[in-house]
């Protein structure tokens, strides 16, 4: 349970971002943490909390595709390759992409492409539009440890340093997403 966690709404959690919030909202499959991808601090916040080192790179989640636009470069991809990625979305699919010149290297981290999805859940859809942009989008829980599939599994003493929560459930997916290289269809992660 948690007792101090400030519960955050779609009005409340942009000016929360715009202000270098790290909150905890529920995706397809697991909790996940986000911040403004553009804000340094905000991100190496997060990396702090998850205990999980920048070189890794950061996943990005937006509302739409055009979100994406500057952040990675789909006009890089072979013309069948953007359609696969393109028809994949708005779904379940992480894409590994070549990063655009938005890119920082706190997103990046030791790589040239950005894991990117273009989620369907509901509410991910919602805070993004709302933010109007992407978030920074990774599991809410301690590097090496399970992700949580539910509010209640939230580590409480991850919890306890995150600025807000966004109240929602997964999409009721039983695995987190599958992450694939963009260029050539190689599953990552399944």
């Amino acid at each position: 349970m948690v007792l101090t966690m400030k519960e955050l709404d779609l009005q409340s959690v942009v000016p929360a971002l715009q202000g270098g919030a790290v909150v905890a909202y529920p995706t397809e499959a697991v909790w996940g943490l986000g911040c403004d991808p553009a804000d340094e601090a905000a991100v190496m916040k997060l990396l702090a909390l998850k205990q999980r080192p920048v070189e890794k790179g950061m996943i990005l989640v937006a509302a739409e595709p055009a979100q994406l636009e500057g952040w990675v470069r789909l006009d890089a991809l072979a013309d069948d390759r953007r359609e696969a990625v393109l028809s994949s979305w708005p779904g379940a699919n992480t894409w590994i992409v070549p990063a655009g010149e938005r890119a920082p290297r706190w997103i990046t981290g030791a790589h040239t492409g950005i894991a990117v999805r273009v989620s369907a859940h509901p509410l991910v859809q919602a805070l993004c539009r709302a933010w109007g942009g992407p978030l920074v989008s990774t599991s809410a829980n301690l590097a090496g440890q399970p992700p949580a599939r539910s509010r209640a599994q939230l580590d409480p003493a991850l919890l306890q340093h995150l600025d807000g929560l966004l109240d929602g459930a997964t999409g009721g997916l039983e695995q987190p997403t599958r992450i694939r290289v963009a260029a050539t269809g190689e599953v990552l992660r399944d």
